[in-house]
């Protein structure tokens, strides 16, 4: 019986770090995840295919990253309850090289992760201003989840570009 008591309070001290963990640590544990990708998307293309276009109606790889950025300070000015120092549309199809592109999603990824930074268990349920002009009701929360959701969404479409370039993604190189 003693060693039952013995294993049971053993596993509770090895499962204890890991229920430790809050909810504003797994939204910025998911956060640092997709804002890798995107980093490592732009820095791992060649410069030759931030023109390239899977299908003559979408958007080339570089302007995916541009409008990754510009949404990327709507969603996380929201959250900071701020009016966004940038709008969605304010890179997308007016920066063309890699250097251009590379140094704008660094920037958007550095103020986003200051709101996220702020995000706490007690704070995450508070209302702030709509992202993108929006009258909607929007939470801090909402509004990092709609970020990270949207980030996911497009590196997808990223991922997508990698391939058709016989090249492979960040994620699938790790």
């Amino acid at each position: 019986m003693r060693k039952a008591a013995w294993t049971i309070a053993l596993l509770a001290l090895t499962v204890a770090p890991a229920a430790a963990q809050t909810a504003s640590d797994a939204v910025r544990n998911s956060w640092n995840s997709i804002k890798r990708n995107i980093k490592d998307s732009a820095e791992l293309m060649p410069e030759e295919n931030f023109a390239f276009k899977a299908t003559p109606d979408v958007r080339t790889f570089g302007d995916i990253l541009t409008h990754v950025a510009g949404a990327s300070y709507e969603f996380c000015a929201s959250a900071k309850n701020e009016t966004a120092p940038f709008k969605e549309d304010s890179f997308e199809g007016k920066l063309k090289t890699k250097a251009e592109i590379v140094k704008v999603t660094n920037e958007a990824i550095a103020y986003c992760d200051a709101a996220f930074a702020q995000l706490t268990d007690a704070n995450m349920g508070e209302p702030v201003r709509a992202a993108f002009g929006g009258t909607n009701q929007a939470t801090r929360l909402g509004s990092l989840v709609g970020q990270i959701g949207h980030d996911n969404e497009h590196y997808g479409n990223l991922v997508t570009y990698f391939r058709l370039k016989g090249l492979v993604p960040p994620s699938s190189r790790r």
